[in-house]
C-alpha cells in the first residue's frame, strides 16, 4: 500500500514537471498578449479610442514604421536615381528637415487658431492630405527634377510634423484631463514609435530591393492616409463662439512671453550650449552610407543588410534611454554632459577602424562591426541628448510650456541643421564622392574631434541637480498669454527625441 502511494506521488510530480514548460508558456503568453491587450483597453475606455488610435498612428505608422522606410528609401533613392554627391546628399536631406525648425508655429496654429471649429481635427486632415500628395508625386514620376523631388520630400515631411505637433497637444491636454494616466500615455507613444520604428527598418531594406525607392514613397500614402482618418475620426468638442480678433491678441502675446523668458541668462547659455553641442557634431552620415555600399572600397552591402543595420542600431537608441532612466537620470547636468560627450566623441573613433579595415585583421566580419558601431552611436547619441531634453523642459516660462518647448527644439533642430550642412561642407572640401572615399578617414577625424570641443562650453550649463526645477518666476513673463495652458502644457516632450537620432 505503502510503495502504491509512494508510485503515485512521483506520477503526479513528474506530471507537474511535465505541466511546468506549458504554465511557462501561457504566463509568457500573458505578459505579451493579454496584458497589453488590456493596457490598450484601459487606456481606451478613459480617453477614447480614437485618441489611442491617434497616437498608434502618428508615432508608430507614420513617424515610427514610415519614417524609417522613408529614410533608407531616400537614401537609394538620392544616391541611385537622382544620382547626386554625397556633399549635396548631406545639404538636401538638412533641407528637407526644415519643417521641424519651424514646429512652434505649428503648435501655436493648433492652439490659438481653430477651423471650423475644431482645433486639431482639420490639422490632422491637413497633414495628410501634404504627405499623400508629396509621396504620389515621387512615386509616379521616376525621372522627377532634383528640386521639385527636394520640394516633395520637404512637404513630406511637413506633413510628418504637423501631424506629430497636433497629436503632442492631444496628449498634454488629456495629461491634464487624466493626470494619473500620464505616465501612460507617454508609454504608449514610446511602445509605438520603438516598435514601428524596429518593424520599418526591418523590412525598408527588403521593399527598397523589391519594389526600388520609388515603389517605397507610394506605399508611404498609406500613413498618410491613415493621418487623414484619425482628422475625420478623433473625439474633440467644438468651439463656439470663437473671436480672431482673440486670436490674432493671442499670437502677439505669446510672441513676447516668448522673447521675455528667451532673455534672460538662465535661459540662452543653456540654449547656446544645445545648439554649439549639436551643430558641431558633423553630420557626414551620407559619406558613410555611399562608403556602406560601395562594391571597391566599402562592404557593399545589399539593400537588405543595410536595413537590418540600422533596425538594431535602433535597439542601441532604445537601450541609452533605458540606462539614463535608471541610471543617470540623477547626475546633475554639467557633469552628465561632460562624460556622455566626452564618450559621445571617442566612440566615433570606431568608425575610423572601420573604413581603414583593421576590424579585418582582428577577423571581425564588416556587418558584425559596423552593427556594433551603429549600435554604438546610437545608444551614446541618446544618452547625450537625454539630459539636454530634461534640461530644456525646466526652462520653460509658466503658461506657455508647450510653445516654449517647441521653441528650445527648435533652436535645436537649426543645431541639426547647421550639422547636416557642415557635413555636407567637409565632405564637399574633402573630395569624397560617390566613387572616391580616400579621405573618408579624414572627415571621420574631423568629425570625432569637433564632437568633443562643446566639452570647453560647460560652464554655459547650470551646474544643478536634475531633479530641482529651473522655472522662471512667473512675473518675469509680464505678457498675459491667453493660449489655453492646459492644452500646450508639455506639448513636443516624446516627439522631438526622434529627430537626433540620424546624427
Amino acid at each position: 500500500m505503502q510503495e502504491e502511494d509512494k508510485n503515485n506521488e512521483d506520477s503526479i510530480a513528474e506530471s507537474q514537471k511535465q505541466n511546468e514548460p506549458s504554465k511557462g508558456i501561457c504566463v509568457w503568453i500573458w505578459i505579451c498578449v493579454c496584458i497589453p491587450i488590456q493596457w490598450f483597453k484601459m487606456l481606451s475606455r478613459e480617453m477614447h479610442w480614437s485618441f489611442v488610435f491617434g497616437v498608434v498612428v502618428v508615432y508608430g505608422i507614420s513617424q515610427g514604421f514610415g519614417g524609417a522606410l522613408a529614410g533608407v528609401g531616400t537614401k537609394y533613392y538620392m544616391k541611385d536615381i537622382q544620382k547626386v554627391q554625397p556633399s549635396e546628399a548631406q545639404v538636401y536631406a538638412g533641407i528637407t528637415s526644415i519643417p521641424w525648425i519651424v514646429k512652434p508655429l505649428w503648435g501655436l496654429l493648433t492652439d490659438v487658431l481653430p477651423i471650423l471649429g475644431y482645433r486639431r481635427r482639420p490639422y490632422f486632415i491637413f497633414a495628410g492630405f501634404l504627405g499623400a500628395i508629396a509621396m504620389l508625386l515621387l512615386s509616379m514620376h521616376e525621372n522627377l527634377h532634383l528640386v521639385l523631388a527636394i520640394l516633395s520630400l520637404t512637404a513630406g515631411s511637413a506633413g510628418v510634423a504637423i501631424a506629430d505637433v497636433t497629436i503632442d497637444a492631444c496628449v498634454a491636454q488629456n495629461s491634464i484631463s487624466h493626470p494619473s494616466l500620464a505616465a501612460d500615455m507617454q508609454s504608449l507613444c514610446a511602445f509605438s514609435s520603438s516598435v514601428g520604428a524596429l518593424l520599418g527598418f526591418s523590412i525598408s531594406g527588403i521593399f527598397v530591393h523589391l519594389i526600388g525607392p520609388t515603389g517605397v514613397f507610394g506605399l508611404m500614402t498609406i500613413p498618410a492616409g491613415l493621418v487623414i482618418l484619425v482628422g475625420f475620426l478623433l473625439d474633440e468638442p467644438r468651439v463656439h463662439n470663437l473671436s480672431y480678433r482673440q486670436v490674432n491678441q493671442n499670437f502677439v502675446d505669446a510672441g513676447k512671453a516668448m522673447w521675455t523668458a528667451f532673455k534672460r541668462e538662465d535661459v540662452w547659455r543653456p540654449c547656446l550650449y544645445m545648439y554649439l553641442s549639436l551643430a558641431l557634431s558633423l553630420n557626414i552620415l551620407e559619406g558613410m552610407f555611399y562608403w556602406y555600399t560601395d562594391s571597391k572600397d566599402g562592404p557593399s552591402f545589399s539593400q537588405e543588410s543595410v536595413g537590418f543595420i540600422f533596425s538594431i542600431s535602433s535597439v542601441g537608441s532604445l537601450l541609452g534611454a533605458i540606462l539614463y532612466q535608471y541610471a543617470l537620470k540623477d547626475y546633475a547636468f554639467r557633469d552628465l554632459l561632460f562624460w556622455t560627450q566626452l564618450l559621445y566623441g571617442l566612440s566615433g573613433m570606431l568608425d575610423l577602424i572601420l573604413v581603414l579595415r583593421l576590424n579585418l585583421k582582428f577577423n571581425i566580419p564588416d556587418y558584425v562591426f559596423v552593427v556594433i558601431v551603429e549600435s554604438i552611436a546610437q545608444m551614446t547619441n541618446r544618452l547625450k541628448w537625454m539630459p539636454m531634453l530634461v534640461l530644456s523642459s525646466k526652462l520653460c516660462p509658466s503658461g506657455i510650456e508647450g510653445t516654449f518647448f517647441a521653441l528650445l527644439m527648435s533652436i535645436d533642430n537649426v543645431g541639426l541643421l547647421t550639422s547636416s550642412w557642415g557635413g555636407g561642407f567637409v565632405l564637399h572640401v574633402l573630395k569624397i564622392t560617390r566613387t572616391q572615399f580616400d579621405n573618408i578617414w579624414l572627415a571621420i577625424l574631423i568629425r570625432n574631434i569637433l564632437r568633443i570641443t562643446p566639452i570647453c562650453m560647460l560652464f554655459l550649463v547650470p551646474r544643478v541637480d536634475p531633479n530641482s526645477f529651473i522655472l522662471l518666476p512667473r512675473e518675469s513673463v509680464d505678457s498675459k498669454v491667453d493660449i489655453d495652458a492646459s492644452e500646450t502644457k508639455n506639448v513636443e516632450l516624446m516627439s522631438l527625441v526622434h529627430t537626433v537620432d540620424g546624427i
